[in-house]
């Protein structure tokens, strides 16, 4: 009898555990939630979006960005798109059978497509445009006949256009324009019916839909197409398209015509508000000077940014807008108007420039003071005459000989050096390029923008996000983990010395068409020792002897192991002995090539 009861005890005791398991399942997150959450374990940087998922939910539907079916829970819909994501697109998006959108776009995602994304069956549209997506497009693809429309324009994708995607018969928008791929365009099913701009900036791409014949010596223009009664019937279709593209372009010109009147008629008559900042100025502001060296009162600073308009505008990139702020004794100033503004930014944003104000060197941008208040932050750095290197190489018309160069790329280092080495706390730059070195009178470089990056990052991440727009000066460390270092600055910084040297842009359109950027095109020229041929052709007097010892400097700074680039204080060691002393006997005639 009393192992009975025993027995029972012991299945009584079961029965709770199994009951606490099963309640324990019901709670899981469900297999779509778990799948995101692998899709975020992927990611290791972002613009804090995904901070707010959360595994221990039952499902992810209330998560930001993610949209379920009200009925069956399962997801339907995932839109981040411009939000600084940064890393692969995990497999297990492929997992996500009910999903009907996916809108990826506008963030810093590399590595390849998962093919895993042929499983979504249910999927509409697919945006993946604007990242740094690299390999083919996934034959998988062609799974998804329900989608209509599909974006994979301005990434890095190579090899063919799948023969596949014929079978997306539902396809009504599409683009893969600014790739690399190459081949001919499959002209079955719907992707017969796309033109030119859908496939632009594909350099090796041939077919009906480009306007190039596909033969074995390569790309070539059509001359007489061979006419079939598949290429009438596309004709039919053509002649549809553009008795609709005139009334499209009709239509845009009537509205350029009439967003020109309505300029015309506001400078005419309705500028009630000419000062531009005013608003954005507003009651409540600030005006802290470093230094002691700006010899104003607030009152009348505040007064001529309040005078400030649009055609006071000198400049503008990836912080804002940068104004000539000119006072009455005669002084010039520059002021950067800072809109990129995060959450939570007046916690930190006066500790951080207190730092910035605090550091003067000769050859960085000196920041004099700023303005605060609730709804601008206003930088005002001293004025340089000689405007950004970004215009002088690529926009002026005035050329710089060799010794102006390496000046150039001599306080370069120098400042770069100087925030690397000596100040305290050390600042990473993380946004060199041409645009971010200005120039005085003399063409004496001063590096500018710099704690900017880190003062705008998200500040609850240690690790910075890629800065929009400086594809090209990016470490490929940098770009796949969006981690900054001394190392990423030097990198950057030999790009620069690239692009002072041979007067192009890092991503020039005669290395985009060839898959190269400029650091793939020097590697190049080195492959056959033609290293010298990367000097711009109009630049006169070059030393070979300080070009040769300058290309080799930058060849180490630009190494994709970042372990082997020097530092910034052994660039400038070499840069002064080896480079900027060099034998003056022997000249490189740049135009001899």
């Amino acid at each position: 009898m009393g192992s009975f009861y025993l027995k029972l005890q012991e299945l009584f005791l079961l029965s709770i555990l199994l009951f606490c398991i099963v309640v324990e399942v019901a709670e899981a997150l469900s297999p779509d939630g778990q799948a995101l959450v692998n899709f975020r374990t992927a990611i290791p940087s972002s613009d804090g979006v995904l901070t707010h998922w959360r595994p221990e939910d039952a499902d992810p539907c209330g998560w930001k960005g993610v949209k379920c079916d009200l009925k069956s829970k399962r997801v339907i819909s995932l839109i981040l798109s411009n939000h600084k994501l940064s890393g692969p697109i995990s497999s297990d998006i492929g997992k996500l059978d009910n999903l009907q959108i996916l809108a990826l776009h506008g963030n810093n995602l590399y590595g390849s497509i998962p093919p895993e994304l042929g499983n979504c069956t249910e999927l509409k549209s697919l945006f993946l445009q604007g990242n740094y997506l690299s390999g083919s497009i996934p034959d998988e693809l062609g799974n998804l006949s329900k989608l209509e429309n599909l974006d994979l324009s301005s990434n890095s994708l190579s090899g063919n256009i799948p023969a596949s995607l014929w079978k997306l018969t539902n396809l009504a928008s599409f683009n893969v324009s600014t790739n690399f791929l190459v081949g001919q365009i499959p002209s079955d099913g719907r992707l017969a019916n796309f033109g030119n701009e859908s496939f632009l900036g594909n350099r090796k791409l041939c077919g009906q839909q480009v306007n190039v014949v596909c033969d074995a010596g390569g790309p070539t223009s059509f001359s007489q197409p061979p006419i079939s009664a598949e290429s009438q019937n596309k004709k039919k279709y053509s002649g549809r398209l553009l008795i609709s593209a005139s009334a499209t372009v009709g239509a845009l010109l009537l509205v350029a015509l009439m967003c020109f009147w309505g300029c015309f008629l506001y400078k005419r008559l309705g500028k009630n508000d000419g000062r531009g900042l005013a608003v954005d100025v507003g009651a409540g502001a600030s005006i802290v000077m470093f230094h002691g060296d700006l010899p104003y009162s607030s009152k009348d600073i505040i007064k001529k940014l309040e005078a400030l308009n649009e055609e006071h505008i000198i400049g503008s990139g990836g912080f804002g807008t940068v104004y000539k702020l000119a006072m009455d004794d005669g002084n010039v100033f520059a002021l950067k108007r800072i809109v990129k503004m995060n959450e939570g930014f007046d916690r930190f944003f006066e500790r951080e420039l207190e730092i910035l104000g605090s550091i003067k060197h000769r050859y960085l941008v000196n920041l004099r003071g700023y303005c605060n208040s609730p709804t601008s932050k206003l930088l005002i750095y001293d004025f340089l005459s000689g405007g950004s290197l970004d215009e002088v190489l690529h926009e002026r018309s005035e050329q710089l000989d060799w010794d102006a160069r390496l000046t150039i790329i001599m306080g370069a280092a120098k400042g770069l050096a100087y925030l690397h080495h000596d100040c305290s706390p050390r600042i990473i730059h993380r946004d060199i390029k041409s645009s971010n070195i200005l120039l005085d009178g003399n063409f004496e470089a001063r590096v500018s923008d710099f704690g900017l990056a880190k003062l705008l990052e998200d500040e609850e991440s240690h690790i910075t996000t890629i800065v929009a727009g400086t594809f090209g000066y990016l470490a490929p460390e940098y770009m796949q983990s969006g981690r900054a270092t001394e190392k990423t600055d030097v990198y950057s910084f030999g790009v620069l010395v690239l692009e002072v040297v041979s007067g192009k842009r890092p991503t020039d359109a005669t290395f985009i068409e060839k898959g190269l950027n400029i650091v793939g095109w020097l590697n190049f020229l080195a492959t056959e020792s033609r290293q010298r041929e990367i000097v711009d052709p109009h630049c006169e007097r070059v030393q070979t002897e300080s070009l040769d010892a300058l290309l080799s400097v930058a060849t180490q700074c630009i190494s994709s192991n970042p372990e082997e680039r020097p530092t910034m204080h052994r660039v400038v060691q070499i840069l002064e002995s080896e480079v900027m002393t060099p034998c003056p006997s022997d000249f490189y005639d740049s135009n001899s090539d």
